[in-house]
């Protein structure tokens, strides 16, 4: 062979050579990077039109897809019927609520009032003139004559038809039960919690059982997903700032083993609030229909010891509007807060008449349908004055809602602890303090001059000191930092007794206590840890949820929080914002539309947990996942 042939060959072996490692090359780059059980389709399914993203409130249920422009949005309500023929009917009450009854709620209804009014009295009007108080007594002489006016024979509405005898119904359908009817009335969710309490459905089982016939209903009927399919979908659940361990586990062991969901990720409504909103940091105002919640958020996580939740919402200004209207003389005399639509309709009411316009002042005119099932449609006049501003403001001074001897306020509380979950917050901090108080042992001894014998005396006794210190000190640390120390300064290492037990007395105190809505949001942005944070917190505020939507709510809340911050402040804010409606969305909507954002950022993929994890290890899936300290 001659040397140019076999230059020839070599460069054809070269040649093929090349286009191998082409091939090889082209191989990898086609290789999927998903299973190959799930196809590249599927994958982008999930990540839009296969998450099911779920904001469960007292009142009103949030339910979507992550890709929807709205949710549906249904009464949190299930009525269901009776075992027994002869069983008595049981019905969650709604408007009605524990401490009202108690003899001095009418006369802290009344101081709180007094001190409504002296606000109103107090800021001029925007021409700067003071407003004139205007009496009940005078409107009340008006509405005592006032007699309805029939507008039509039948209202055209009808209670819900049983005749098929349902074994539950949901939402709307629920509501227009009729009272003769053999069904209980059950409300799952109260104040942000799982409704639990002594009477018939109060049981934990019950209301479990009771969230997932909701639920259930609403994703087959409004969100057209059949049940059987729920093993593709995956679903965003979110929970109060101020959430129970327990319930939570207990919520999530339901959507993912007993609906079927694939994999869930639980997030918290107020950071969740700051997504939807498209804000950074922000101090979140969640004042809902039976609980008023508020979180610092800073970059997406929430401030624990900001956490404040008060027991109170939109339900109890409609019940306080109910009270001012029958000062004034209630020309719809049959009102009652025990009954279902009574209800609805004084809801309506607040919503049309109640404002924060103090510039609106004197006795006005207005008008009112009843339009109730098996009953003619009726027409009302009625004559009112500072009623429709005095309601909302009761926000701001709670006395006014003559609730007595009830928890008002509640704080982030550290876990009891779950046998389920053994290397939980108490074992990392009896843990983290023993290595604290070792390696601070160490240190010292380090420093100090070592005598004779020092060395062996030490190694001999196994370092038993430090042990026992660390367990006296990891006790301190547990009590101290237990219920949120910002209330009362920072926790010392080493306190006497008494110090520690009058502390844990004024948390008690404190805890008893209606704080007004302002006086919380200054109180959640001073438990923030750096002066830095509590002026970004001051120049965000967001007000999300349904209660506080009255007619110039935003700057009245506005002015309350620059007249009672403190003065340091003052000079260095440059303003203070209040944001109710961010983007123009309604603010009921902000939190469940944060939680399809949240569907939708990278970060969410390390958040999932799924279901034969959740089975293989239960709720430490929680502690290592959780978006927040679990």
């Amino acid at each position: 062979m001659t040397q140019a042939e076999r230059e020839q060959e070599n460069g054809k072996e070269k040649e093929k050579e090349r286009e191998k490692e082409k091939e090889k090359e082209q191989r990898g780059i086609k290789r999927p990077i998903a299973p190959p059980v799930i196809p590249e389709p599927l994958q982008e399914q999930i990540q839009s039109n296969f998450i099911v993203v779920l904001h469960p409130g007292s009142k009103t249920l949030r339910i979507g897809r992550a890709t929807d422009t709205l949710p549906a949005t249904v009464p949190h309500v299930i009525a269901r019927r009776h075992k027994q023929t002869c069983q008595p009917r049981y019905e969650d009450g709604w408007l009605v609520r524990e401490g009202l009854n108690k003899p001095e709620s009418n006369e802290q209804r009344q101081n709180g009032l007094k001190m409504v009014d002296q606000a109103i009295w107090s800021k001029k009007m925007s021409n700067g003139v003071r407003r004139t108080p205007v009496s009940a007594e005078q409107a009340r002489s008006y509405n005592r004559l006032i007699r309805p006016a029939g507008l039509d024979t039948s209202s055209r509405m009808k209670w819900t038809n049983t005749a098929h005898h349902p074994e539950h119904l949901v939402g709307e359908e629920a509501l227009y039960v009729n009272p003769t009817d053999c069904y209980n009335v059950h409300w799952p969710i109260s104040r942000g919690q799982l409704n639990l309490h002594g009477g018939a459905g109060g049981s934990l089982t019950a209301v479990l059982a009771d969230l997932e016939a909701i639920w259930s209903h609403v994703i087959q009927k409004q969100l057209e997903i059949p049940l059987k399919d729920l093993k593709y979908y995956r679903c965003i659940l979110l929970v109060p700032d101020i959430y129970n361990r327990h319930h939570i586990k207990e919520l999530v062991n339901m959507l993912l083993l007993n609906m079927g969901f694939s994999a869930i990720v639980v997030h918290q409504e107020s950071v969740c609030a700051t997504f939807g909103s498209g804000l950074s940091s922000a101090c979140v105002v969640d004042v809902g229909d039976q609980k008023t919640s508020l979180c610092c958020v800073e970059d997406g996580v929430s401030h624990r010891n900001s956490r404040l939740c008060l027991a109170y919402g939109g339900a109890d200004v409609t019940r306080c509007f109910f009270w001012l209207l029958q000062r004034a003389g209630f020309p719809y005399r049959e009102c009652q807060l025990s009954n279902r639509v009574d209800c609805i309709l004084l809801q309506q009411l607040k919503e049309t008449f109640c404002h924060l316009d103090q510039d609106i002042s004197g006795l006005q005119d207005h008008e009112f349908r009843t339009r109730f099932p098996e009953s003619p449609a009726l027409l009302y006049q009625v004559r009112l004055g500072d009623e429709k501003l005095q309601a909302p403001m009761a926000l701001f001074y709670p006395s006014t809602f003559g609730i007595v001897g009830q928890k008002m306020t509640s704080l982030q509380h550290r876990s009891q602890g779950d046998p389920e979950d053994p290397h939980d917050e108490h074992y990392l901090l009896g843990t983290q303090s023993k290595q604290d108080q070792s390696s601070k042992a160490s240190a010292e001894r380090k420093s100090l001059p070592k005598p004779p014998g020092f060395e062996g005396e030490l190694s001999s006794q196994g370092g038993d000191p430090s042990e026992r210190g660390g367990g006296a000190h990891g006790q301190d640390v547990e009590l101290g930092h237990s219920q949120n120390d910002c209330l009362m300064g920072g926790a010392e290492m080493e306190e006497p007794p008494s110090a520690l037990l009058s502390r844990k007395t004024a948390m008690t105190q404190f805890e008893g206590k209606a704080l007004g809505l302002d006086k919380a949001i200054l109180h959640s942005i001073d438990c923030c840890a750096s002066d830095e944070t509590k002026r970004k917190m001051y120049s965000s505020i967001l007000v999300v949820g349904g209660g506080l939507l009255f007619h110039r709510a935003q700057e009245f809340l506005q002015h309350r929080i620059l007249n009672k911050m403190p003065p340091s402040f003052r000079r260095v804010v440059e303003s203070v914002e209040v944001i109710t409606r961010p983007k123009d969305m309604d603010p009921r909507l902000i939190s469940w539309k944060g939680g399809a954002v949240l569907a939708c950022l990278d970060t969410t993929q390390e958040m999932w947990i799924h279901q034969r994890e959740w089975q293989r290890f239960g709720v430490r899936m929680l502690r290592e996942r959780a978006a927040f300290v679990w």
